[in-house]
């Protein structure tokens, strides 16, 4: 909502408000010109060039309803593909010149980029999202009219419930200059985030970290099981974990206190880990905006888990929105894996992709606290690669890695809002 208040505060608040305001696009919300009891639409001010052409407006603030729903991808390889060649097209076979505007104009409001410390540790061909690529991306996705999550790996390579592992770099530091390490370290790249134009408006501190982060390396695994946080793990653990987490929302809440930080686990299959954690974290006054959860139904189970994880969340009371900021369904065929067979229901092909994400969304707006959905690795697209993107396709993205098209669970997430 932008409002009429004195001239003075005129020069302070617009530039904080354009960043924001060319960052959301018009079709995920509404804003108004106020002034007393005359309102006009937004559709008389110009979000496209990030100018403000509004003449009469003394200063600005920035409302978000409370129903809002972001929906997007994660969309972290694009400039890779890019790079590769990838060649994208629409469902009816034109071809994509900026995919960033292209899921703007199917309704996304989010995506989704992941950041690692240092990803030149690793060989594997989508571990390559260091700052300066990630700045890059996310200026190009704020100057889209699209909002911005940052998934803080905290490591140099993948970072899921087997995988904590501590940066190469870090290795060495005690506990307490670990907590100091990734304070400076996260304060820096959002520093860094916001000076290119790319601040993040959802922030996620780890990424599926149900059983803690910063274990130490693979190669000392055997002498830092006790950093690993099970439910019958000693209460030491758990505190180090939540001073980490403290020490990284602290940046956050410095450098961009408007986004929103995520606290992201991935325990839909059992539910009470997942509420387990969840107390643990109230319990401790861990400061955090959002449930963020995986669900994959190859591996998480079918929707009616999803359902009864959701249940049980809600039934907790946490004060927090949920979201889903990790999902995926196949084309195809079945993701390297798969643990829970769901063709029955829905065949791999692009109709039961696609009746998968309805049905997924269906169950989602029966639960007013979720309030985000992002597809995982939603452009994987061998079309036209000329590297190394060609082979080993992820066959549960959002494009036909055969043709380069579009499926149609690209075009059916705009369902959820």
């Amino acid at each position: 909502m932008l409002c009429r208040k004195s001239k003075w505060m005129l020069a302070a608040c617009v530039a904080l408000a354009l960043s924001w305001l060319s960052a959301v696009p018009v079709a995920a919300q509404t804003f108004y010109i106020c002034e007393g009891s005359n309102t006009t639409t937004a559709s008389q001010l110009d979000f496209t060039s990030g100018q403000l052409n509004a003449v009469s407006i003394d200063s600005i603030t920035l409302s978000v309803p409370a129903r809002q729903r972001y929906v997007g991808g994660d969309l972290s390889m694009l400039i890779r593909y890019e790079e590769q060649k990838a060649q994208f097209k629409d469902a009816q076979g034109n071809d994509i010149t900026d995919l960033l505007n292209f899921v703007r104009e199917q309704g996304w409001n989010t995506v989704r980029v992941r950041l690692f410390v240092d990803p030149s540790k690793d060989s594997d061909k989508a571990v390559v999202q260091d700052l300066d690529y990630v700045k890059s991306l996310g200026r190009r996705i704020k100057a889209a009219g699209l909002l911005l999550m940052l998934d803080f790996h905290y490591s140099d390579t993948w970072a899921d419930p087997g995988k904590q592992w501590t940066p190469d770099s870090w290795k060495t530091l005690s506990d307490a200059q670990l907590m100091t390490q990734l304070y400076d370290y996260t304060k820096d790249c959002l520093q860094q985030l916001t000076a290119a134009g790319a601040a993040p408006d959802f922030i996620q501190t780890g990424n599926e970290i149900s059983y803690g982060m910063l274990w130490g390396t693979q190669a000392q695994a055997g002498n830092n099981q006790n950093n690993r946080c099970y439910t019958n793990s000693p209460a030491v653990n758990w505190t180090r974990f939540f001073n980490l987490l403290k020490k990284a929302g602290q940046a956050c809440r410095e450098v961009c206190p408007r986004a929103k930080i995520i606290i992201h686990s991935e325990r839909v299959p059992n539910t009470g880990v997942l509420t387990d954690f969840y107390d643990r974290l109230r319990n401790a006054s861990v400061d955090y905006d959002i449930i963020g959860l995986s669900y994959y139904p190859y591996f998480h189970g079918k929707l009616a888990q999803l359902e009864s994880a959701l249940k049980a969340l809600a039934g907790k009371n946490y004060g927090k929105p949920i979201q889903i900021v990790e999902t995926g369904y196949p084309w195809k065929w079945a993701v390297q894996g798969t643990t829970v067979d769901y063709t029955s229901t829905y065949p791999y092909s692009n109709a039961g992709q696609k009746q998968f994400t309805a049905d997924l969304i269906d169950l989602l707006k029966k639960y007013p606290q979720v309030n985000g959905l992002s597809w995982w690795y939603a452009e994987a697209n061998a079309k036209g690669c000329t590297g190394n993107l060609n082979s080993g396709w992820y066959n549960a993205s959002l494009f036909d890695n055969e043709t380069g098209r579009a499926l149609d669970a690209l075009y059916q997430l705009k369902a959820f809002k």
